[in-house]
């Protein structure tokens, strides 16, 4: 069995029974980041889900230390782990116990590896639409901000649930990304507010990264892809029996109910 699969086959169980461990074992332990991909490449294929798109973890500051890296990650997003507006969310287990607002692009061409860097203008090009988002992220680590880049990758980049909108209005194109305002209300108050230019500059910046990181280490993006390129704002702590909302204003908003 290669290290990548046998990485994958201890990550399973946790990622499906809400469990966690200190570290994978050092025989089969990603040592960089191509070694991490393959590692969750099999993992994905051990859960049987189909892959609906991907995330980006740790594109803003609070991001890269609320899980101890010094820049982004990519992780799949699996078909069972999406959910519509007004959804309850089951985190009874959860280590980290954030919500965060997130710009997410629904891909309308393929961007495939290829040997040059795919630009901005090319990406945003093959976007179809843009949505809303509420991402919950999880880990599978006990001690997720120390074991670092690699085995944070092979675990899908701390992916959990994710909350995706309708997708908003074509005008959005026309719409200053960076400078948008979002807010995220936590029962009948607001609780963290931020703005698109957290998001490694601009959430298109960040869609045009994880672009590029999929042509070095992955199967490119994909048509029909969802990519939802990380949070607006200051992860904001939440518990069981809360109700959120993400508003983003002109452009939408959408909610979930956090459960045991």
């Amino acid at each position: 069995m290669s290290a990548a699969h046998e990485a994958a086959r201890h990550l399973l169980p946790l990622w499906q029974g809400g469990g966690a461990t200190d570290a994978l074992p050092q025989a089969c332990r990603p040592a960089d980041r191509a070694a991490g991909y393959a590692a969750q490449a099999a993992l994905a294929e051990l859960t049987g889900q189909p892959v609906v798109g991907w995330k980006i973890a740790a594109t803003s500051q609070a991001g890269q230390q609320h899980i101890g890296v010094d820049g982004p990650l990519a992780g799949r997003l699996l078909a069972d782990r999406l959910r519509e507006p007004g959804a309850a969310l089951a985190i009874g287990t959860s280590r980290m116990s954030v919500v965060e607002a997130e710009f997410a692009f629904r891909m309308g061409r393929a961007l495939p590896p290829r040997a040059q860097p795919w630009t901005q203008e090319e990406v945003m090009a093959a976007v179809a639409d843009l949505h809303p988002a509420i991402e919950i992220p999880d880990s599978r680590y006990h001690d997720f901000a120390r074991v670092g880049a690699p085995q944070l990758i092979a675990d899908f980049a701390c992916a959990c649930w994710l909350v995706v909108g309708p997708a908003m209005a074509p005008g959005w194109r026309e719409v200053d990304l960076a400078a948008h305002p979002v807010q995220v209300w936590r029962g009948g108050a607001v609780a963290a507010r931020g703005q698109g230019a957290n998001v490694l500059g601009d959430p298109r910046l960040a869609l045009t990264w994880i672009a590029n990181e999929l042509s070095r280490h992955g199967p490119g993006l994909k048509a029909g892809d969802l990519v939802t390129t990380g949070t607006c704002i200051v992860p904001l702590p939440v518990a069981p029996g809360d109700r959120v909302r993400a508003d983003y204003g002109p452009l939408g908003s959408l909610d979930a109910v956090l459960v045991a």
